[in-house]
């Protein structure tokens, strides 16, 4: 028979209210966010040692602005280059990889978890984790919300409060709730355009 942390990692539905072992990971992980939203600003070497033993991969430049919480942690992945503002919540129960050069501003989530709409089997605790996927040299604006199973290809600008509930396509601004595509980027493209 297989684990709740097993189902959750096949994309089933698993009870993460009431496992132990799933219980113990979010306590230990809640325990480091803690530690490192404690942490003085100018205590960079500290903020980065910390962050390597918090997530799954890092890259060598990287930045995540305090607060910052997530539930595992070790389901974080993130490329070179990689920047989050103030206040961000990643809730990783499946995979969360970002690329290189990605930029995230403030008050943004980044959620693989979802729950059953019937009562009964919420009330229990159910839900699924789908992964999310972030490209290479995507700036994603203040206050949005990534939701399970999204994939946001290379290049990307994602307007601020945007809720992306579906795959955006590589080279694309799209903004929104929910979000769509506005246009194609032009990778040459030197203009100076809000989002």
């Amino acid at each position: 028979m297989r684990t709740e942390k097993e189902k959750c990692h096949c994309g089933e539905w698993y009870d993460a209210n009431n496992d132990a072992e799933l219980i113990a990971e979010r306590q230990q992980c809640k325990q480091l966010c803690f530690e490192y939203n404690r942490l003085s600003p100018l205590q960079t070497e500290e903020r980065a040692d910390l962050l390597r033993r918090l997530l799954g991969r890092t890259g060598k430049q990287f930045i995540i602005e305090q607060p910052f919480y997530c539930d595992y942690g070790y389901n974080i992945e993130i490329g070179e280059n990689f920047f989050m503002n103030f206040n961000c919540v990643i809730l990783d129960g499946a995979k969360i990889t970002f690329g290189d050069n990605v930029f995230v501003a403030p008050n943004c989530g980044f959620y693989t978890a979802g729950h059953p709409l019937q009562v009964e089997p919420r009330n229990q605790g159910l839900e699924y984790a789908y992964p999310i996927r972030v490209g290479n040299n995507v700036w994603i604006g203040a206050q949005v919300c990534v939701l399970p199973g999204v994939t946001i290809g290379d290049n990307c600008v994602i307007g601020a409060g945007s809720v992306v509930n579906k795959d955006i396509p590589a080279n694309s601004l799209a903004v929104g709730n929910p979000c769509r595509v506005i246009r194609q980027l032009d990778p040459k493209e030197m203009k100076n355009t809000r989002s």
